[in-house]
């Protein structure tokens, strides 16, 4: 049996197509979008048990409602009142409508729809559709001899104008733009696939170019992306292939979808247009130049997207290079997955240095002194870290934090970490001579060596991640660097180790480390 539901006032009617489920809610991308503010945006739903109809509520603010009684969910017969909010619609018997014929020819009856598929992933193609020889279009308008040379010059002005744009917002606003121009509607709307392969507005414009709410009718968009076919409906309301309550509420007449397929035939999304009148219905040729039009957008889409990505990786190397050495920070960036909100556990040598004295002598000094003090030593103790394919962590006032093995290790990393802090000391001595020599005081450090398990990642929000290592690793050589004293690189047992070619080393005694309940092992570098 099929039912219609039909408006208290009886002006409006919505067939439900029996088998078919029918949302129902304010959003227009509902089946039944019912714009009131005592409905909410998905509201309740319509969907078929066997040959009986139900109703389901989806847990609107308020409520929906079967011959005046609330329900969550219940069966509805021939003549009972359904209320959505305070919305109320009666459920009628209704007919079958016949099927609307395919259109061929001119002379077809109004109800009549289209439904081609034409390949449009190519531009080359996708001119060729409108069977005109592109050796006779100048590519001005002026110069078009008749309408379709005019259309093909005005496509091929299209593709030199898209192809000027890098960024997908204003590319779809061009996109928009040009269809207007070129195609006589009442409203244009683009639609792009999301990472988890929805269709998202991006834009949807009327002819004054103000932001349109009417959403496109999901039933069309699904269609013409699922099947890979540009539609042609010059009477979407009664076509039933569609069956989609939001193309009467929105008294569409006449509609071309056509799917947006990038290269490999990735599908992008679907451009639409429509007519709201029956002043101008779209024709046959009107969704080939649709199609072509299509076909251009789709590859300046996939240009544009193909230039960010470009650019995003330049930024994002750009970024790893502050902190990575900048082979490490291209292998990072070209391996997407390196990075990642959250973390894992990995074997990480860390290394801390920090300025002994170093509060005393700043109070002794003017603060435009120390920070360029300051910024000549960073700046040799970073040249060493990176020298020695380390990761600069962070600086912690006047200490460093460095360390090997996150988030790409290496056979050798503890090594590097050695090797590394024999070369801060000695880049540090000859900062010192040149400072002494020049009347400015000299600094003196203490280094920290540690090798272990911690926690490698990014740790913060979405909107600011600070990449870090963690542990209890991390904490056991910060307290070695502040056991270490003027010129003493200090390490512990683990990280001697895990060294392939330890430099002289002197044992020390077991020192008690805070939040260590053991003494540990340290031992110390011996100077050349």
């Amino acid at each position: 049996m099929r039912y219609t539901l039909v408006s208290a006032d009886g002006q409006r009617s919505f067939p439900l197509q029996q088998g078919s489920t029918c949302l129902v809610g304010r959003a227009p991308t509902n089946d039944l979008s019912v714009v009131d503010a005592t409905i909410s945006r998905k509201h309740a739903e319509l969907h078929w048990v066997s040959e009986a109809l139900h109703v389901r509520d989806l847990g609107s603010s308020n409520g929906t409602f079967v011959n005046g009684a609330k329900i969550e969910s219940a069966p509805l017969a021939a003549g009972d009142r359904v209320t959505f909010g305070k919305v109320e619609f009666r459920l009628e018997v209704g007919a079958e409508p016949e099927a609307p014929a395919s259109r061929t020819q001119a002379g077809t009856p109004p109800g009549a729809t289209i439904l081609r598929q034409i390949a449009i992933g190519d531009p080359a193609a996708a001119l060729a559709a409108l069977r005109v020889d592109p050796a006779s279009a100048t590519g001005t308008y002026a110069a078009a001899p008749d309408k379709s040379q005019q259309k093909l010059a005005t496509l091929l002005e299209v593709a030199k104008g898209l192809g000027r744009s890098a960024d997908i917002d204003a590319l779809l606003q061009q996109i928009a733009t040009y269809a207007y121009q070129i195609l006589d509607v009442d409203r244009v709307a683009i639609l792009l696939m999301d990472a988890a392969g929805e269709l998202v507005p991006r834009i949807a414009r009327d002819k004054s170019g103000s932001d349109q709410s009417r959403a496109v009718p999901r039933s069309i968009a699904r269609s013409a992306l699922t099947e890979r076919v540009a539609i042609l409906s010059d009477n979407a309301g009664e076509d039933t292939r569609f069956g989609g309550q939001s193309i009467l509420m929105q008294q569409i007449r006449s509609a071309i979808c056509c799917p947006l397929i990038g290269s490999e035939n990735r599908p992008l999304g679907v451009l639409y247009v429509d007519n709201v009148t029956t002043s101008h219905r779209f024709s046959e040729e009107d969704l080939e130049f649709c199609v072509a039009f299509a076909g251009i957008a789709a590859v300046a889409i996939v240009n544009g997207e193909f230039a960010q990505r470009i650019q995003r990786e330049l930024l994002t190397r750009s970024n790893f290079e502050r902190f990575f050495t900048p082979q490490l920070a291209r292998r990072i960036a070209e391996s997407p997955g390196a990075i990642k909100l959250g973390g894992d556990k990995c074997k990480v040598a860390v290394l801390f240095s920090d300025v002994r004295g170093f509060t005393a002598l700043s109070e002794t000094m003017r603060p435009d002194d120390m920070a360029s003090l300051l910024t000549e030593y960073f700046t040799e103790m970073v040249d060493c870290v990176f020298r020695h394919e380390g990761t600069l962590d962070k600086f912690i006032g006047d200490a460093v934090m460095a360390q090997w093995g996150a988030p790409i290790s290496g056979a050798r990393d503890a090594d590097n970490a050695m090797e590394a802090a024999v070369d801060m000391m000695r880049a540090l001595e000859r900062l010192n001579a040149r400072w002494r020599s020049e009347g400015r005081p000299a600094l003196q450090i203490g280094i920290g060596l540690n090798y272990g398990e911690a926690f490698a990642g990014n740790i913060g929000s979405e909107k600011r991640l600070e990449f870090t290592v963690i542990g209890d690793t991390v904490n056991t050589s910060k307290r070695l660097c502040d056991a270490a004293g003027r010129g003493e690189i200090f390490l512990s047992e683990s990280f001697r180790a895990a060294l392939s070619a330890p430099p002289a080393l002197a044992e020390c005694p077991p020192m008690s480390l805070k939040n260590k309940s053991q003494p540990v092992q340290v031992y110390r570098v011996v100077a050349d």
